[in-house]
């Protein structure tokens, strides 16, 4: 890659960013452990993770002098397909990823880097998912989509954040499930794995989309030691699991799936609670229950009826695209096979699919 570097209006900077490779350079996992901004997709280990499973090849920017520890940073993934196109994404299948700069105006200049290098890469597009960014009106990133981004805070007490979730659709559920004698355990052991992958498989059946690669989750808890599933049992049957990563003093909410003939049951909401109640037992100060689609209306609502607070995010492109009607249509036609398609085959069609989706 070019190290020169560009100013919004084009004009050449002296100081130009150093590209590394944050799967070798120990400064990018010390950068991610000290800057306030940084959570698990910032760490190596998902980053080990993308690259495992996908073939993804990440890397970071910086304005940080050669040799020297980082004081910001930018980690990407150059994503190669032949079925959705070369681009750039920071980071795939991440619901965030916040740039570690000091202020706006480094953040701009390392965007309007990035701009012109992908001018010269030819890359479809570059995209980047800041939690928080008002791209400068000379930027060349454009907004593309926007989410809410819900939080809970972990600083009330147990008995103020148990009194916070709704009473009817939360506390109800977790007294229901607490009294059918339904069990949770939480660790990082293969028969876990086993369980949730099973009940994953089965929810987006349900959902007529395919499931993620078994060996991305299998990737994500050898390579980020705070990755955590938590399996809740009616009679020893699995019936709901979620999986967690954890980062300093932040607990990522980031898959859950369920066997719908139990929801009466209340397992996700004791899920939850047990996740809420043992993270900031642990030190946790917030759970990140990710993002929504604007129109996921009962997505939401749940959300907000957990007590997190939301707040709008919005991802940017270089340049901008507009794929809605044409991705809406795929997806819809993808639906329909997926409907007629064997279980067994689901998971075949989603180690094909998925790396091109990044």
């Amino acid at each position: 890659m070019s190290r020169e570097r560009y100013g919004n209006a084009g004009s050449s900077i002296t100081v130009e960013p150093e590209i590394i490779d944050p799967l070798v350079d120990l400064r990018w996992a010390d950068l991610t452990v000290r800057h306030p901004k940084a959570s698990a997709f910032h760490s190596r280990g998902w980053l080990e993770a993308l690259s495992r499973t996908y073939g993804y090849r990440p890397f970071a920017i910086t304005n940080s002098r050669a040799g020297m520890p980082l004081q910001e940073g930018m980690v990407l993934c150059e994503v190669s397909s032949w079925l959705t196109g070369n681009r750039v994404v920071s980071l795939p299948f991440s619901d965030h990823c916040t740039p570690l700069v000091e202020n706006q105006e480094a953040l701009e200049n390392l965007a309007e880097w990035l701009a012109s290098e992908g001018e010269r890469r030819h890359w479809k597009y570059i995209e980047l998912r800041p939690q928080s960014w008002h791209a400068d009106s000379a930027s060349r990133f454009r907004p593309r989509d926007t989410y809410f981004l819900h939080k809970l805070d972990l600083a009330p007490s147990p008995q103020q954040l148990f009194h916070n979730l709704h009473k009817d659709s939360i506390q109800r559920k977790i007294r229901r499930a607490e009294r059918e004698g339904v069990q949770c355990e939480n660790g990082r052991s293969q028969a876990l794995l086993d369980e949730f992958y099973g009940l994953l498989c089965r929810t987006r059946r349900r959902h007529r989309l395919v499931p993620q690669p078994r060996s991305w989750f299998r990737n994500l808890i050898d390579c980020i030691p705070e990755a955590v599933i938590r399996v809740a049992r009616k009679n020893k049957i699995p019936v709901a699991a979620i999986l967690c990563l954890g980062h300093w003093r932040s607990v990522i909410y980031k898959y859950g799936c369920s066997n719908e003939q139990f929801h009466p049951l209340g397992a996700m909401p004791l899920l939850f609670w047990k996740l809420i109640e043992e993270s900031r037992e642990a030190g946790a100060q917030e759970i990140d229950f990710g993002r929504s689609d604007a129109d996921q209306h009962g997505l939401i609502t749940f959300k907000d009826r957990l007590g997190c607070s939301k707040s709008k995010m919005t991802y940017y492109r270089c340049p901008k695209t507009d794929q809605t009607k044409v991705l809406g249509g795929k997806l819809q036609s993808m639906r329909r096979v997926i409907a007629i398609t064997p279980d067994a085959l689901l998971p075949i069609a989603g180690r094909l699919l998925y790396k091109h989706m990044g």
